[in-house]
């Protein structure tokens, strides 16, 4: 069975205020894993500590975001501070507007990754919705994957629905072999325009409704099913909710491991 984890993102507006308290009362929940999305003025050193001392886990970090091969130091030494070998990266939605951009994109990523895998590093990419909108019938993900064969995921299940457009099942079946975490979040989307996609996060409230796991129609029991070998945990991320986060965070824990779907510390 898969540990279970957090995204700290989630979690924000508490990180903001008491990351201490923050990651104590995600201990006390149960979950195993963490993974940072801001450093709130933490030292990433303290950070690690905390967390370790807690008995938790750091599986990945989503600070610092790797964007080309001018921030990689950065990122490197940051990595290797947090005792982590390997490192994220992901795009707007320009970025996967035509084949064009497309291309100039895996341009970028495969560059990333050499440089990263000849210092000992993985890299490894994040989705949004727009990466699973199609080109002439073909999801771009995949057009992508296929000029970047060597790059990891860490799979959004949710927004590979593409706003309800594509199956999110069928999309972990795609990308299963390559899929190193499974983001899980629950809830309805809509098929509707999308909006621009702007750094550092989209705003998604107007065309979806996320809930604590368990709540929504996201067929969570058959995604985790059909995660492959190579995925290493569930990862809990609620980019907003319906109702008060630290409970979301809760109730989801609690459908996950009494449900059987993933393993917990209680």
């Amino acid at each position: 069975m898969l540990p279970v984890g957090v995204q700290l993102y989630s979690l924000r507006d508490y990180c903001a205020k008491d990351y201490y308290g923050t990651l104590k009362r995600v201990a006390d929940i149960g979950y195993k894993l963490v993974e940072p999305a801001s450093f709130f003025n933490v030292r990433p050193s303290e950070l690690k500590k905390m967390i370790d001392d807690l008995g938790l886990r750091m599986i990945s970090t989503h600070s610092v975001w790797a964007r080309s091969k001018a921030n990689l130091g950065e990122c490197m030494d940051l990595a290797d501070i947090l005792g982590l070998k390997r490192i994220v990266c992901g795009y707007t939605a320009d970025d996967f507007l035509t084949m064009d951009a497309i291309k100039r994109t895996a341009d970028n990523t495969n560059e990333m990754q050499e440089i990263l895998e000849r210092n000992g590093f993985m890299l490894y990419q994040h989705n949004h919705n727009y990466e699973f909108q199609r080109y002439f019938g073909k999801i771009k993900y995949q057009i992508y994957r296929e000029l970047c064969p060597k790059v990891k995921y860490v799979l959004d299940c949710f927004w590979a629905n593409n706003m309800s457009a594509e199956d999110p099942v069928e999309m972990v079946k795609l990308f299963a072999d390559d899929t190193i975490l499974l983001h899980i979040k629950d809830g309805d989307s809509y098929p509707r325009p999308q909006p621009p996609i702007t750094f550092p996060y989209p705003v998604y409230e107007r065309y979806t409704e996320l809930v604590p796991l368990g709540k929504g129609k996201q067929p969570i029991k058959e995604i985790i099913a059909n995660a492959s070998p190579s995925t290493e945990a569930v990862i809990v991320e609620l980019d907003f909710c319906n109702e008060e986060m630290f409970s979301a965070i809760e109730q989801s824990y609690r459908y996950l491991t009494e449900n059987g779907l993933a393993a917990g510390n209680k």
